[in-house]
């Protein structure tokens, strides 16, 4: 038995496939493994990376920021407000994001380079990259 997982963000499909596991980060539940045979489930995403185990043993990873997971039948739905493949993240420019928002940071509370932070670190949680630049 295998899952059938669509992952889709408001601009396009971002993984369609079978998985053999799925593991989310919900609001209030923490990250989530859902498995075939799961019972039905409706979830709210919180940012975070989305990891999809394929049959074959290879996993796909995604940085989800919000959403909802929805669990039926052996079907993962998720529809995420945005969401960026691993592959497709330019991990030195979410470092230079990330290190210019540090930089308003350390003038004084700032609201838009607090998120600013959290989301390259989730990007970078993603590519799999320690946030820090200069260590692979």
């Amino acid at each position: 038995m295998t899952l059938r997982v669509e992952l889709v963000s408001p601009e396009q499909v971002l993984y369609s496939g079978d998985a053999s596991m799925v593991v989310a980060r919900t609001s209030g539940g923490g990250d989530i493994a859902f498995l075939t045979g799961h019972a039905p489930f409706l979830g709210v995403l919180t940012s975070g990376v989305v990891r999809v185990i394929e049959e074959g043993g290879g996993e796909v990873r995604v940085a989800v920021f919000g959403g909802f997971v929805e669990v039926n039948h052996d079907r993962v739905s998720i529809l995420s407000d945005a969401a960026e493949l691993s592959t497709t993240i330019d991990v030195d420019a979410v470092r230079r994001v990330r290190e210019e928002a540090e930089a308003i940071l350390r003038a004084g509370p700032d609201d838009d380079a607090e998120l600013a932070v959290r989301m390259a670190d989730v990007r970078l949680a993603a590519a799999g990259a320690p946030p820090a630049a200069g260590h692979h």
